[in-house]
């Protein structure tokens, strides 16, 4: 990865680590609950680990698609995949739930892993990873492994940042007043990086 990807993907993963969506949130909820920061801080291993997951399952399938067709076909569907994926996240904005606040760390490694794949957290990384008229070489044991843990690292570090400064300092109702919608946010940039990715292919 050149240090362009790089930049890309700790920022895509600063932007998750700020989305309230993708756990630090949850990590919040939990740490109120206990009353506890270590309760915070506990929450954000599996949070991340469910997340990398999603990233990787995701890079994993196009790099098996890339095995057995043209990579131009590959840019061009991954393309189409994420746009459709931002258009579909603008028109349905509800959260996947089926966990309640007494979770066990697997639990939340698995609510994790479904509303970082509901969110299309590994599709926004196919610009970056199928960049370059669909001639970047991406294997699993090495371009998507860097390309996740660049992502996660970057995700982690903002997650952390936020769920503490939120538990201990802000309050939760800083949601009301000062935040904006991230998932329209994140909507418009998957069918913008959907965009880029059909024009670079």
């Amino acid at each position: 990865m050149d240090a362009v990807s790089v930049l890309v993907l700790a920022g895509l993963g600063a932007f998750h680590g700020l989305n309230p969506a993708m756990g630090w949130l949850f990590a919040v909820a939990l740490g109120l609950q206990e009353r506890s920061r270590a309760a915070v801080l506990r929450a954000l291993p599996p949070i991340v680990l469910g997340h990398a997951g999603s990233v990787l399952v995701t890079l994993a399938l196009v790099t098996a698609a890339r095995l057995a067709a043209p990579p131009r076909a590959v840019a061009y569907g991954a393309a189409a995949l994420v746009c459709g994926f931002g258009v579909w996240r603008l028109v349905r904005r509800r959260h996947p739930r089926w966990v309640g606040m007494r979770v066990t760390r697997w639990e939340l490694a698995g609510w994790s892993f479904l509303m970082s794949s509901a969110h299309g957290a590994g599709l926004m990384l196919l610009p970056v990873t199928l960049g370059g008229g669909g001639t970047a070489v991406l294997t699993l044991t090495a371009g998507a492994v860097a390309a996740a843990a660049v992502h996660t690292l970057a995700m982690l570090a903002v997650l952390a940042g936020v769920a503490v400064l939120v538990y201990e300092r802000l309050g939760v109702a800083v949601l009301r007043r000062a935040w904006i919608n991230l998932d329209v946010v994140w909507a418009v940039a998957l069918i913008g990086a959907g965009a880029a990715l059909a024009l670079t292919a």
